[in-house]
């Protein structure tokens, strides 16, 4: 698949805010897109209907989008979002990921073991708080603690005042720092999820494709105090839902988008990250199903990390063959070099352009020691759920003591229970997988870096990678929830007393992976002064009308339900329950392409000209997963699962021609809902607003 943009779009991409083209952009609620849309569509957004929908939508901290669709605290999401949860709930006996789940009353309804939920409440801008309490003239680790330090104030003087979580986002790269205040929610429960054999009917074959036929939801309901919230913003399920041609809204939580760097730093990801990631990924594909293969309780054990990292993988092709197409990569170095060009004419430019020459020098010094940054500090020497925690009660032992602003981040006092949560769960953790995991990554690690390197050497302890692995795993105690919330209250005295083997060997990597940390944030923190001093000279030439790149922050996109065209084909805006058993029968039926039992079953009683999955030309990427589609009403019409294959540029850039965002229809939800799984409550909440 070519991903080469249509010779149409201007070289704007990187820079141009007043030329964005069509319906782009990831725009911030509190500078919506409101004039283009007017424009466009002649349609107001108000500030009532911003307010509802923004505090309808959810974002799943597990990684993922939701919304309220009940008065009674009922959120949607997707099944693929909510697997991680319907994966720690399930044992032996119960596959709730593969077989699905229905509480068929409140009392069946099953607790998530470490969900977070978060709804974002308000925004305030704190770019001049945060830019005054840099020094002037600092740099490197100098301005990384001094903005830390700020970033900590302002997030626990906003909790204690609030009581809402607060996190200070960056944005622009570092053009502007927004406080972000969400109202928290931790007890959440399953209600329903289909089989993921229909919610991810054509598995990884249709993955990122289209024409597609999923059923991709699951439901839970959020609970305060013991009793299903009241949530005064909900949203209005469309019976009928989207239909062809009708404006549609996204809302939702876009992880990360690289639409506004450099190009010495995509040149970076073109050559360097994404290769590592993608031979990173392939390698555990590899070795997860394998394993699968040999046992069916393996295969339930790691079928939620095999799904993500074949997920990941595809996604990454896709962004990297974009990268690599020359026309392309060609729009970023022409728009850089129309930008350099028009600051060259101006009596402020010559500070932008030095900016562009330190982002390209941080750069250079991020990727002279990134590989050992990865798989010391990033971990990728040690994939284990059980090395992660050993390094959180060590780190914990070590910061906590200091100065809330002194801390590194995650350990500052407005995380601490968002933190503790994830310490503390009790979700289940499999020493087979543990020790198989661990031992590749290691292997995985002497392969970077030698046997005879000092932090290989300290790792393995004179072992083989699979001994050592075997070894620490089953002596560490760290599985264990008591253990952990010991030593974590004792403080760094009683981690050192435990003596626990794998706190042992993070405690041997950790000066090291702490000081090549230290190197990323202080280049980090060059880029981000430049790339502010860059942004400030592009809004003096462009105005403030653009929006920055994702931050899995709450963000609005727009477009049309809209088809495209293929290969000299139409592919139409919205497929049909008929076409869900017309591609299940063409593939034999079989295989990914299998339907469950009672589909087979409940065939004759659906609607089969029912809408099942469309397609709109809204702007989305990794981490919108779940997000409602709405109308102009501001009603739910569906629920972004994915993208098509030609959306996978959209990291780098925007494009509407042939990409493409797609959801589950509403009506079809509904159909599913009443005749396949005959759950009429379930329904009937949906249409009437409450159980």
């Amino acid at each position: 698949m070519k991903f080469g943009l249509p010779l149409r779009l201007t070289a704007t991409l990187l820079v141009a805010s007043a030329l964005l083209r069509a319906d782009e952009g990831m725009w911030l609620y509190s500078a919506p897109p409101r004039e283009q849309i007017k424009k466009k569509y002649g349609f107001d957004l108000t500030e009532a209907w911003l307010e509802h929908l923004m505090k309808s939508s959810v974002r799943f901290n597990s990684g993922g989008s939701g919304s309220f669709v009940s008065g009674d605290g009922l959120v949607i999401t997707n099944h693929h979002v909510g697997a991680d949860d319907l994966q720690k709930l399930s044992d032996e006996k119960h596959n709730y990921l593969r077989d699905g789940f229905h509480a068929a009353t409140p009392a069946d309804e099953k607790k998530c073991v470490d969900l977070e939920l978060n709804v974002l409440q308000s925004i305030e801008d704190v770019t001049a708080r945060v830019n005054a309490a840099i020094p002037p003239g600092a740099t490197g680790t100098d301005a990384v603690l001094a903005r830390r330090k700020i970033f900590a104030e302002i997030e626990k003087e906003s909790l204690a005042k609030t009581g809402l979580r607060s996190d200070v986002v960056t944005l622009y790269q570092g053009g502007a720092y927004h406080l972000y205040r969400f109202k928290k929610y931790t007890d959440i429960r399953l209600v329903f999820a289909p089989e993921q054999q229909v919610a991810f009917f054509g598995g990884d074959p249709d993955n990122f494709e289209y024409p597609r036929y999923d059923l991709d939801i699951c439901f839970f309901r959020v609970y305060e105090n013991g009793q299903p919230v009241k949530p005064a913003h909900f949203l209005k399920w469309s019976a009928d839902g989207a239909k062809d041609g009708e404006l549609s809204f996204v809302s939702g939580h876009p992880g990360t988008t690289r639409r506004l760097l450099t190009v010495p730093e995509l040149e970076y990801i073109r050559d360097n990250q994404f290769p590592y990631l993608l031979a990173l990924l392939k390698r555990r594909e590899v070795l997860l199903g394998n394993w699968s293969a040999r046992d069916a309780e393996n295969a339930r054990r790691a079928k939620d990390d095999l799904f993500g990292i074949q997920n990941s993988r595809k996604a990454r092709d896709g962004a990297l063959a974009a990268l690599q197409d020359p026309d392309f990569f060609g729009t970023k170095v022409a728009a850089e070099a129309a930008f350099k060009k028009q600051l060259a004419d101006r009596p402020d430019g010559k500070d932008a352009l030095a900016a562009f020459a330190r982002i390209a020098g941080a750069q250079k010094s991020i990727t002279a020691i990134v590989t050992r940054q990865r798989l010391l500090e990033g971990g990728a020497g040690f994939n284990a759920d059980s090395f992660g925690l050993a390094r959180q009660l060590l780190r914990a032992g070590d910061e906590r003591p200091k100065p809330n602003g002194e801390r590194l981040r995650e350990y500052s006092d407005a995380r601490r229970e968002s933190f503790e949560q994830q310490l503390f769960s009790d979700k289940p953790i499999y020493p087979d997988l543990e020790i198989l995991t661990l031992a590749d990554s290691l292997a995985f690690l002497v392969e970077q870096l030698g046997v005879n390197d000092p932090a290989v050497k300290a790792a393995l302890a004179g072992k083989s990678p699979r001994a050592r692995a075997a070894e620490l795993i089953n002596r560490t105690k760290v599985r264990e929830v008591a253990f952990r919330k010991k030593l974590y209250e004792g403080g760094a005295a009683a981690v050192a007393a435990a003596k626990d083997p794998l706190i042992e060997v993070a405690r041997a990597i950790d000066a090291e992976a702490r000081s090549l940390r230290k190197i990323v944030e202080a280049a980090d923190e060059t880029k981000q002064q430049a790339q502010a001093i860059i942004g400030k000279a592009r809004f003096a030439i462009e105005g403030t009308g653009n929006y920055p790149d994702a931050t899995f922050t709450l963000r609005l996109s727009y477009g049309p339900v809209l088809g495209y065209e293929e290969n000299g084909k139409r592919i139409p805006s919205v497929t049909t329950l008929a076409g869900l058993y017309e591609r299940s029968a063409k593939q034999g039926n079989k295989g990914d392409f299998e339907l469950p039992a009672r589909w087979l079953r409940k065939k004759s009683a659906l609607n089969l000209a029912t809408p099942f999955n469309f397609v709109s030309t809204c702007d989305i990427i990794g981490g919108n997963s779940g997000s409602p589609s709405v109308n102009k009403a501001g009603e739910f019409i569906g629920i972004i699962f994915d993208g098509n294959i030609q959306s996978l540029s959209g990291d780098f850039g925007y494009e509407d021609v042939q990409s493409r965002a797609l959801s589950v229809h509403s009506a079809g939800i509904l159909e599913a809902l009443r005749k396949v799984y005959e759950v009429p409550a379930l329904a009937a909440e949906l249409v009437n607003g409450k159980r």
